[in-house]
């Protein structure tokens, strides 16, 4: 359903990107309904600390980062703390790029659209830098395309993509795995799998 409202969009010369591990299977139906080549862009959530599925940002490819101002300030968190978690999340990064694409180019995106997948937001820490390393790469257009989100995420994601796809924007929004009827966590060899299929 994501993929058919993506492609009423009409995007021109697209590049489909999915935000590792739980994007990529979306990702993949989108991709293959555009006809469009299937990439992963890895971006990491920098956990609040002692909640870590709360971000204050995030880190991706290209040290891209991102924080949550709000997150921050409110939790006092120090410039310290931040960097710290920015260091270690952003190492986890490289490796999952190496994991993942074993040894391809990354997806050329200079002068296309861009078309940022996941599985859902609830902060929107990720899919912001998601965009970001997207426009730093030279995509002329970047759309963000998910089943869910929460209403001010998504209100906040605005200003990162050019367009925004959500299917549903639930008003009593609490989690994503909420939304799903399976939300098994979707493990690294699957995301290899589909990621080799789309280049074979």
């Amino acid at each position: 359903m994501l993929a058919a409202r993506v492609l009423e969009r009409s995007p021109a010369d697209p590049v489909v990107l999915g935000l590792p591990r739980g994007g990529v299977p979306v990702a993949a139906e989108v991709a293959q309904l555009l006809a469009a080549p299937l990439d992963i862009l890895v971006v990491r959530k920098l956990g609040y600390p002692g909640h870590e599925e709360y971000a204050m940002g995030a880190v991706g490819e290209g040290a891209t980062t991102v924080l949550n101002p709000e997150v921050v300030s409110a939790g006092l968190v120090s410039a310290d703390v931040v960097e710290r978690a920015r260091l270690r999340e952003s190492a986890e990064v490289e490796r999952r790029v190496a994991r993942f694409r074993e040894g391809r180019p990354a997806a050329e995106l200079r002068g296309r659209t861009a078309v940022i997948v996941d599985d859902g937001v609830a902060t929107g820490a990720t899919a912001k830098a998601g965009c970001a390393i997207a426009r730093a790469r030279g995509a002329a257009r970047v759309m963000l395309a998910v089943p869910v989100a929460a209403p001010d995420s998504l209100a906040g994601l605005q200003d990162a993509a050019d367009e925004v796809v959500c299917l549903r924007v639930p008003s009593g929004f609490m989690a994503v795995g909420m939304h799903y009827i399976d939300f098994r966590q979707v493990d690294d060899s699957e995301v290899i799998e589909l990621l080799r299929a789309s280049h074979r």
